[in-house]
């Protein structure tokens, strides 16, 4: 599956835009990363991908059709969603909560049957929170919660993630299962994904591609390798950056560091 933007623009109401003639794409077991400061329009540019939010000129595509033209069920069932995970006030379990993913598959009417109760089971199971059957979502940790929402997305059997902050607000090691867990859903499922984040080395280490977004609305997109350079960060994020590469039990890591805030920023 090929899911692409093409010249896309977006503002509020009369507003001018907050982005301008976007095209990135993603195909087939690739992690596509979208870097960018606070404000510049990350969570927006995912809505407008997802119809969520109406293009003001430009369209997404998958496989070359418009996604506005699609029906709901036949998006959904091709992309899983995971928002900004936020503590539930409702009195959902775990196990009902993933079991929403299934919703595509189902008719207006329609209730979870015994092989989609199966495939939410196991979806808890592969992204390894099987521990957390029958619990409810309001009583655990935001992490957690996280992860249930990535195994919620993966219900619907998706051929492409879409992820926004995934690792935002965790620790250190529920960062590291986050983006663990994309790396190997694309790696041994050919799930591909498209994930918003703050964090350059987190897009270094898991990405195939990048689109950077720029506060005037311009952006960069192409091979993360090639995309997150020290002169694209500057741009972005306003601030001076080194980075450096280094091994660490013959393994190569990428650090990112800020070094001082950009002249004129």
């Amino acid at each position: 599956m090929k899911f692409e933007v093409v010249d896309g623009c977006f503002g509020y109401a009369n507003g001018k835009n907050i982005l301008n003639h976007i095209n990135c794409c993603v195909e087939e077991k690739e992690i596509l990363s979208i870097l960018g400061s606070n404000g510049v329009g990350k969570t927006t540019l995912l809505k407008c991908t997802l119809g969520l939010l109406k293009w003001r000129s430009g369209m997404t595509q998958i496989d070359g059709k418009n996604v506005q033209e699609m029906k709901h069920s036949e998006l959904w069932r091709n992309i899983g969603y995971v928002p900004q995970a936020k503590l539930s006030a409702f009195a959902y379990t775990v196990d009902e909560m993933v079991l929403l993913g299934r919703n595509s598959h189902l008719g207006m009417l329609e209730q979870p049957g015994k092989k989609d109760k199966e495939i939410a089971s196991k979806c808890i199971d592969r992204i390894g929170i099987g521990y957390l059957k029958g619990k409810l979502c309001s009583k655990i940790s935001g992490g957690e919660l996280q992860m249930v929402l990535i195994a919620r997305a993966l219900a619907a059997e998706p051929k492409l993630m879409i992820l926004d902050e995934p690792e935002s607000n965790l620790d250190f090691k529920n960062q590291l299962i986050v983006l663990e867990t994309i790396k190997s859903l694309r790696d041994e499922e050919g799930i591909s994904s498209i994930v918003n984040t703050h964090y350059p080395e987190h897009a270094i280490s898991i990405s195939d591609k990048a689109l950077i977004l720029n506060r005037d609305g311009s952006s960069v997109f192409g091979a993360a390798h090639s995309s997150i350079i020290e002169e694209n960060l500057e741009k972005a994020f306003g601030v001076n950056v080194k980075i450096q590469d280094f091994y660490h039990r013959e393994k190569k890591y990428t650090c990112v560091l800020p070094l001082s805030i950009a002249s004129g920023n």
